[in-house]
């Protein structure tokens, strides 16, 4: 019964330096409301610039980690999202079906002792329309991801998306991203580093662009509120 708001934004790559006042130019905003209908079961909505995507979603709990019994905490993650950004006059044979992209994940974490906590998400997403001329509109893969809490505030996280069946002529590389929380009343303040600006799943997993070899990255931060 809380209403999570919040607001997140992914400056343009500072590889560029001044020219773009290192990506403040180029920033891209996300506004998602998360209300939880239940202690295991919450929906969403959300706005992003980034191809300027409407997403829905659900995540729903299926088992919780429990101590000397199960030792993982399974979620189940569902969204559907709808890219307005795409435009007839490029596309002359663009559906409304064309907009729509899907994602299912499941979510597998433990907390291994008062401080780490790791999980495993096996994902499948689709979208029906793909900028990649040879790559499969269904598509696979694999994050990874970790917290560890730096003091009673404090915690550092790093998450890493694994594509399992990107095109070979493929631009697009897989997302790394390591940053730091820091809890400030009902407040939650994420400050972070990533080489993909999309927020979305299909968007971070599927068209992260930049590479963090080459400097390549962009910095982004969350401000989250809880309302009871």
């Amino acid at each position: 019964k809380q209403l999570l708001f919040m607001v997140s934004h992914r400056f343009g790559s500072i590889e560029n330096g001044f020219e773009s006042f290192f990506g403040l130019d180029d920033a891209v905003t996300r506004l998602n409301f998360v209300y939880g209908i239940s202690d295991g079961f919450n929906i969403s909505v959300s706005r992003s610039s980034f191809q300027k995507i409407y997403e829905s979603s659900i995540k729903y709990r299926l088992v919780n980690q429990k101590e000397n019994g199960f030792p993982f905490t399974i979620v189940g993650y569902h969204s559907l999202l709808i890219n307005t950004a795409l435009e007839k006059d490029n596309l002359p044979k663009l559906e409304f079906k064309h907009r729509l992209g899907y994602t299912a994940q499941i979510l597998i974490s433990r907390k291994i002792d008062t401080n780490l906590s790791l999980e495993f998400a096996p994902t499948f997403f689709h979208d029906n329309y793909v900028m990649v001329n040879d790559q499969d509109n269904s598509q696979y893969a694999l994050g990874l991801g970790g917290r560890y809490k730096l003091g009673k505030r404090w915690s550092l996280n790093m998450d890493y998306g694994w594509h399992l069946n990107r095109a070979s002529e493929s631009p697009f590389k897989n997302p790394f991203s390591i940053g730091v929380d820091l809890e400030t009343g009902g407040h939650v303040f994420q400050m972070h580093f990533t080489n993909a600006q999309a927020m979305n799943t299909n968007g971070f997993l599927g068209q992260a662009t930049g590479d963090w070899g080459d400097g390549d990255i962009y910095f982004g931060f969350n401000l989250t509120r809880i309302f009871n």
